[in-house]
């Protein structure tokens, strides 16, 4: 992937970059692994807004992800083409099975159409394949890992992003995840080999208000600008300050490191050493 900017005829051009989706192949999405994307606007099944700032942005169709892997065991896929996915910041491979089937799969730095790749026990550890944690050697960068063997990949699948599996010990695998937490994890969980794909994602400048409302993103007003009936920071004459020890959302709550991890949560047990440096069992303290 590479950046491109662009000749500043706005002055919002002058800073904004994109990608160039120099490894994309293909702009058509496979009909059959897309389905229709409801638009919630940020609002539950109750109708209540749970996720302030969102609606609107363009529409989008999602794509079927194969994150589990575990439905052809031992048998090859070609990689027909690497798309673009507006659903999440990686891009995506398409791949076809021996029997003909098809399928999207997280699209791993290094994959190139043409390559072939193949999920099992019996896998080769190559870019791209998937296996358990068992099979895997100790170093190895994966991604899409497993939190309960056959559940699909949960952890590690942003654009970028790669763990690094230090120990296999008794029934566990330990990992270094991108945070820096150091977390155990079944060893009989499946990850894939490589680090995802489109790495250059988070050095894209936005640039202008509007492109952040196609993707479905709305303006956020800050607290201090608010009265007192809708933020702890409004009310004041002129430009006041917060007025608090911290700064607060608008219910209240501390705004900057707030733990709201449950303090009894079952998982504390597997997690060795926090990505603050602390070790296990301090979430919430």
């Amino acid at each position: 992937m590479g950046i491109k900017s662009y000749r500043p005829y706005t002055p919002s051009r002058r800073n904004m970059t994109g990608s160039d989706h120099s490894e994309i192949t293909k702009s058509v999405p496979e009909k059959s692994l897309t389905e229709s994307l409801k638009k919630n606007a940020g609002r539950n099944n109750q109708g209540k807004i749970t996720c302030r700032h969102r609606g609107g942005g363009n529409r989008r169709k999602y794509r079927i992800i194969d994150f589990r892997r575990n439905g052809k065991d031992g048998m090859h896929a070609v990689v027909k083409a690497i798309e673009y996915d507006p659903n999440r910041t990686a891009n995506i491979a398409l791949i076809c099975y021996e029997d003909g089937e098809k399928a999207y799969i997280l699209a791993p730095e290094g994959l190139k159409v043409g390559a072939t790749v193949v999920s099992g026990e019996d896998a080769e550890v190559r870019v791209g394949n998937c296996l358990p944690l068992a099979k895997v050697p100790v170093g190895s960068l994966v991604h899409n890992i497993e939190l309960q063997p056959g559940r699909g990949g949960q952890m590690v699948r942003a654009a970028g992003n790669a763990a690094q599996l230090m120990a296999k010990e008794g029934g566990y695998a330990t990992l270094r995840l991108p945070s820096g937490e150091m977390r155990m994890v079944p060893i009989e969980c499946r990850a894939t080999i490589g680090s995802v794909g489109n790495g250059d994602h988070n050095l894209i400048n936005i640039g202008k208000a509007g492109r952040k409302r196609h993707m479905g993103i709305r303006p956020t007003v800050r607290g201090s600008v608010m009265n007192p009936n809708d933020h702890p920071h409004g009310g004041g004459e002129g430009k006041a300050p917060v007025g608090r020890p911290g700064p607060c959302t608008p219910w209240g709550k501390p705004a900057l490191g707030y733990k709201t991890r449950p303090h009894k949560k079952q998982s504390d047990k597997l997690i060795v050493r926090r990505r603050n440096g602390k070790g296990a069992g301090t979430a919430g303290k």
